[in-house]
Parts: C-alpha cells; structure tokens; sequence
C-alpha cells in the first residue's frame, strides 16, 4: 500500500515489543518486527507482522534488515523505530563478571544506537524521501531514572540509553525527527523469566546471598503484579502518533511510591527504606 504507515519494532517477539507490534498492526499500519529465530519469525508472519531476523548486537544484520525495510518502502520515509529489545543482567557490582556486564550495555546500549543509526536514513535524515520525517521511541526503565541494589548493570544500561536520547533528540532537530523515551515500571512481560543472566544464586556464597534472595522474591512478586504490557503499547502509540508527543512517557504502576516518593526524599533516607526492604544490614 502506497500511502501505508510503517514502523520498525526491535524485540518483538514476546512481551512488550510483541504488543506493540500487534498494536500498530490492528491500526492498519505496515509493521515490521525484530526476532532472533525463525520460529518466532513465522509466528510474527501469522499475524501480519513482516519479521526482521537479526540480533540487536550484530552490526552486519541489522544492516541487512534496513536494506530490506528500505526496499520494502521504495523511497517512503519509515515513519517510527522502536528500540525495545534488550535484557537483564542481575548481581552485585563487586561480583558481576565484566563480560556479562560488557553484554548488558552491548544489547541494551549499543544495540540501540547501532540500530537508530542503521534506520536513520529511513526516517528521515536521507531528505530525497517522500513523506513526513518519523519518529523514534526508545525504550527505557525507571531504572533509567533510578538504580536498585544489584541490578547496577541494567541500570547503567538504561541510564545510558537516556543519556544518548537525550542528545540524540536535540541532534535530529535538524531532520525533524522527534525522540521519546518510554520508562516502564513493573510489567507482567517474559523479561526476568528469560534473563539466565540475572540468576541470582551464582552469587549466593558471597556476603549479599542473604539480601539477593530477597531481591529475588520481591521481583518475582512485582512482575506478577505489574501492568499489562498493552499500557506501554499504548504509550508508544502516542508517542508516534501524537502531534506533539512527550519527551517521556512512564507506565509505573504505583507511580507515588515507585517514582515520586524517590524523588521527593533525601538520598540517604531512601538509602536506608530499600536496604531496610532487601535485608542489607547497614556496618556501623
């Protein structure tokens, strides 16, 4: 279809990128979706979701997918790129292995911006495209905003990836492409349940066992009870299609306990509630 919307989804395999992508499909747009297997590349297709294989941390796939996004579109623009995909490495920081701690950032920092790069064209910054420039949505966490005891790694990942939308999105004022991040809270989506790498009991023998198998418990029991991944479709909807959309969107379940509370105490206070809560015993 000529006059088609399109969008690129990273991750769009279970979870979040998966409602999303199903979102914008419903709405009549021509979605194209990131997995890693083919299993789940069929599965996409059954539900009219044009699959892109390749991993968020090979360069040479992602280029490959663009060339075919690009030859999908003839010389329209792409008019939104969600970077979702991403993952959880959990553990202390003066345990975690700095291989895994390399991986956190090349998939949650480096792919993205690997990918925007390889995409950019598409919306907006190649000018002899027709159609208005797209739009970028960038998913990040509360942990983008905040950092949890023994998920210092994913919190640096997002904490990066909101440092370079940031820039990103007074750089591409000069294409017309407009940035936005997405900071869920506490989501029922696959995450932690795919995260091997966030396995906690590798790290039992060392002086946090204790308190890391509480941390276990209490992330367990908020991805349990977190919102449906359909209210962050419903943020990157408006993100991509509002005509001024918000430089962030957060879908936090308990927003004045988990968001505004943080921010409204001192540090240190806050400090002493999360390790009171984990079972970190303060040294006198």
């Amino acid at each position: 279809m000529p006059d088609q919307n399109s969008i690129v989804v990273t991750g769009a395999s279970t979870g979040i990128g998966l409602a999303i992508a199903e979102r914008f499909v419903k709405n009549g747009w021509q979605v194209f979706g990131s997995v890693r297997k083919q299993a789940d590349a069929e599965r996409l297709s059954s539900l009219g979701i044009t699959p892109l294989i390749f991993d968020v941390t090979d360069a040479d796939a992602i280029g490959r997918a663009a060339a075919q996004v690009a030859q999908a579109l003839g010389n329209r623009t792409l008019q939104g790129l969600v970077n979702n995909a991403g993952l959880v490495v959990g553990g202390p920081m003066l345990y975690l292995p700095i291989d895994k701690l390399r991986f956190q950032m090349e998939v949650n920092f480096i792919g993205p911006t690997m990918v925007t790069q390889a995409f950019a064209s598409l919306l907006g910054t190649d000018k002899s495209r027709t159609g208005k420039p797209g739009r970028i949505v960038q998913m990040s966490s509360v942990a983008g905003s905040t950092a949890f005891p023994f998920m210092g790694a994913y919190s640096a990942s997002k904490h990066a990836l909101e440092g370079m939308s940031e820039a990103l999105r007074r750089e591409l004022l000069l294409f017309g492409i407009q940035v936005s991040i997405i900071a869920p809270g506490a989501i029922v989506t696959p995450i932690w349940q795919k995260a091997d790498d966030s396995d906690f009991a590798q790290y039992a023998s060392t002086p946090y066992g204790p308190a890391l198998a509480n941390v276990d418990q209490i992330f367990t029991k908020l991805g349990k009870s977190g919102l449906p991944a359909s209210r962050v479709a419903d943020s990157t909807w408006k993100a991509i299609t509002a005509s001024t959309p918000r430089l962030k969107y957060l879908v936090i379940p308990r927003k004045f306990r988990e968001w505004t509370l943080p921010r409204l105490l001192p540090k240190r206070m806050t400090d002493r509630f999360i390790a009171k809560m984990v079972g970190l015993k303060p040294a006198r």
